[in-house]
């Protein structure tokens, strides 16, 4: 709560100076959501910038929707390119390797093609990023799921413990991490830490550009700018392995803030304790009021997420559904991604594909 209350305190920032911007954005499929997630990048209002945007084939239903969007939108300079299939597990990075190229400004914004952004959001996150030995700008989501009740789950999830973490790290270190649904930088910053060829390695390639960049002493924040995140409305079983996947590539990237997560889930562990002495129960309700307050200071003060208004009530589900995976997390090193079954390395990138004998399900 004192970190929300800090980020709430640190106002936006307003530009004087507009480098003109590539927007870099990989496509992969055409979802329910993506022409209109598309067209609110093409209605940024900025003065300058181009949009470049990639499929891995001319046949990828993704193709159609891009253009169909580029002619709707003739006075913003964009291209799409045929990346190709990618032949390593990360296809977006695959996929930003083949745009970067083509880009024709210094400066950057990488975007993932489930985002919704509003007009300013460009305007924002470049004002942010010119601030003095700031190099990258990474910005904080307010999650929309689809009517599924898991789905839905996930997103309170998301917008109350997910965006607590982040808030409690940067009150308590500062950033050190990005994540990547929107990342603001420079060719030149990029480059300093290997490019991207480097990140294609790593699942969680946004946390290590973060990283890398903090550790050259080079700034990271989190935006004052909130975009939208859209999570789809995938069942039990597919929503259970995609919080499973990012539990265990979380414990391999970062370890001891991993651990640290059990600070984070009072509810569950009061619930424990009250299973074994009912003089407990004090503790219960003393963690659902703290909980109250970390969703408010969230969820209502910074994101103005409405599925928390509507379904408060099931934050307790998903607290324990949370610690359940949390708990999942530290047994086993494979991860299911794009209907490939993968092993995840100490430092967090691809070890290598799983001999076949070893599934999912028992890792």
């Amino acid at each position: 709560m004192l970190g929300a209350w800090r980020y709430r305190r640190s106002g936006a920032k307003q530009g004087l100076f507009y480098p003109p911007v590539s927007v870099l954005r990989p496509l992969a499929g055409a979802a329910d959501n993506t022409e209109e997630n598309l067209r609110s990048l093409f209605s940024q209002q900025y003065p300058a910038f181009e949009i470049l945007l990639s499929v891995h084939t001319p046949e990828d239903p993704a193709a159609e929707v891009a253009r169909r969007v580029m002619a709707d939108f003739p006075r913003i300079p964009s291209r799409l390119i045929v990346a190709g299939p990618s032949p390593l597990p990360n296809a977006k990075v695959w996929s930003l390797r083949a745009l970067l190229p083509e880009a024709s400004y210094e400066h950057l914004v990488m975007s993932d093609s489930d985002i919704r952004h509003d007009p300013h959001c460009l305007s924002t996150v470049i004002a942010e990023l010119e601030q003095p030995n700031i190099a990258l700008v990474t910005c904080p989501y307010r999650a929309v799921a689809g009517p599924r009740f898991w789905p839905r789950l996930e997103a309170l999830g998301l917008n109350t413990d997910f965006l607590a973490g982040m808030l409690t790290q940067r009150f308590l270190n500062g950033m050190d991490f990005a994540i990547g649904c929107t990342l603001a930088t420079r060719k030149a910053d990029l480059a300093s830490i290997g490019g991207l060829e480097m990140m294609q390695r790593y699942l969680a390639e946004d946390f290590i550009i973060g990283n890398r960049l903090h550790a050259k002493g080079r700034g990271v924040i989190l935006s004052r700018h909130v975009i939208e995140h859209y999570i789809g409305n995938d069942p039990f079983l597919k929503n259970w392995k995609h919080r499973l996947r990012w539990a265990r590539s979380t414990r391999r990237s970062r370890r001891a803030g991993y651990i640290g997560e059990i600070f984070t889930k009072p509810f569950a562990i009061s619930l424990l304790m009250w299973a074994v002495t009912p003089k407990a129960l004090g503790l219960v309700i003393l963690a659902l009021m703290f909980r109250a307050g970390v969703a408010w200071s969230t969820a209502f003060a910074i994101l103005e997420d409405p599925l928390l208004e509507r379904c408060w009530w099931l934050l307790p589900v998903e607290d324990v559904a949370s610690f359940v995976t949390w708990c999942l997390g530290f047994f086993g090193k494979t991860i299911l991604w794009r209907d490939r079954e993968l092993v995840i390395a100490p430092d967090g990138s691809f070890e290598m594909e799983p001999p076949p004998g070893e599934r999912l399900s028992s890792s």
